[in-house]
């Protein structure tokens, strides 16, 4: 049983979301460029300081659920129930997310990363981050015993389907036609049984 977050924790928690949410609020206003980070701190009335122990640059504002994300991807891995196999649990958790950020409220916010370079490299360095703690939980996985390289394989599958789908007519089909591919790609590594 996880025990509820302290008061401290829960401030500093309510604190986070405030700055991203006034943040979002003047880039979606203003446009990402013309927004600085002090207006951002003003604006949320903190300091800058305290908006810099919450986010690391301005494109993390942008993406402020990016540790949840990535979180999750790797829960979907780690958190399955025994012997359940991991293609079928990635998938799961990839509608999921696809779901979340194909809402009709996130398409400002998407519109807005692809006007922006900084936003768009920053989605990048983003994706492969993801991909590589996922590829980490898989190949920490004795049950699924592949390699390394078939576990980062997979992963960036994974982290592309996510993007390609997020960017489809229609996501959730896309992720239907995108994972048996990947689980092709995933049995054709599996490993051979020594008699």
């Amino acid at each position: 049983m996880t025990e509820p977050p302290g008061r401290r924790e829960r401030k500093k928690a309510a604190t986070r979301q405030k700055i991203a949410d006034t943040a979002l609020r003047l880039f979606l206003e203003r446009g990402y460029d013309a927004v600085g980070i002090r207006e951002v701190a003003a604006e949320a009335d903190v300091a800058v300081t305290t908006l810099f122990s919450h986010f690391a640059s301005k494109e993390a504002l942008v993406f402020e659920q990016d540790g949840d994300f990535e979180q999750r991807l790797a829960r979907a891995v780690t958190g399955r129930a025994p012997h359940e196999p991991l293609i079928p649990a990635l998938r799961r958790e990839v509608h999921a997310l696809v779901r979340h950020c194909t809402a009709e409220s996130a398409a400002p916010i998407w519109r807005m990363i692809d006007e922006s370079p900084a936003l768009r490299r920053y989605e990048e360095s983003m994706r492969l981050r993801h991909a590589e703690t996922l590829a980490a939980a898989i190949t920490a996985d004795l049950e699924l015993s592949r390699t390394a390289t078939a576990g980062r394989t997979i992963a960036r599958f994974v982290i592309d389907a996510y993007a390609l789908a997020r960017e489809a007519a229609d996501p959730e089909a896309a992720v239907d036609e995108i994972f048996p591919m990947i689980e092709a790609a995933w049995e054709a590594r599996r490993p051979s049984v020594r008699a």
